[in-house]
């Protein structure tokens, strides 16, 4: 598994190295860098508050739900890169500027894309006029995981499609 990931460094690293220009401007690499942090949870809090403000009572079952499916995310996203040990693009490439400190030190699967796109689909789900603001702002979380010289592209689609499948699996649930 190391081959298939130094291969995947190696083809994406010129991608990492092109987006990453745009957090060389200091306006750009804040705001990535602010919408990193409020991805890190806080911004979610408030979309499970909103629900709550909404719909009272009836948003206690989602928001349980949510935090499920959030404990499940984390559990997979901490076996899949403590196993994996995929380094961050900015430690594998001198080049490429961390915008602001990782949580942790390997980069594969994104954990903040992860959480992202499964509460946005579940928020989708159960408030679906909230999602003109999640979405967008679950776009951002991932666009600046790769930005901020945290991921790599594929780090971001695995974190995608992981979260995606752990948010369906629970509506299904």
């Amino acid at each position: 598994m190391a081959e298939v990931l130094r291969y995947f460094d190696a083809l994406e690293i010129g991608w990492c190295l092109r987006i990453n220009r745009y957090g060389q401007a200091i306006v750009l690499r804040r705001f990535f860098a602010l919408v990193s942090r409020f991805g890190d949870g806080h911004f979610w809090v408030c979309m499970a508050a909103a629900c709550i403000v909404l719909r009272g009572a009836e948003a206690i079952p989602f928001v349980i739900q949510a935090a499920l499916t959030a404990a499940a995310g984390i559990l997979v996203y901490r076996l899949l890169k403590d196993c994996l040990n995929r380094e961050r693009p900015y430690i594998a490439n001198g080049r490429i500027l961390c915008g602001t400190p990782p949580l942790d030190r390997y980069s594969f699967p994104s954990g903040h894309t992860l959480h992202a796109v499964s509460f946005t689909i579940l928020v989708a789900h159960f408030e679906p006029m909230l999602l003109v603001v999640a979405a967008p702002f679950a776009i951002l979380v991932a666009l600046s995981r790769v930005v901020l010289g945290l991921h790599y592209p594929s780090d971001v689609l695995v974190g995608a499609a992981i979260g995606a499948s752990l948010a369906m699996l629970s509506l299904a649930v």
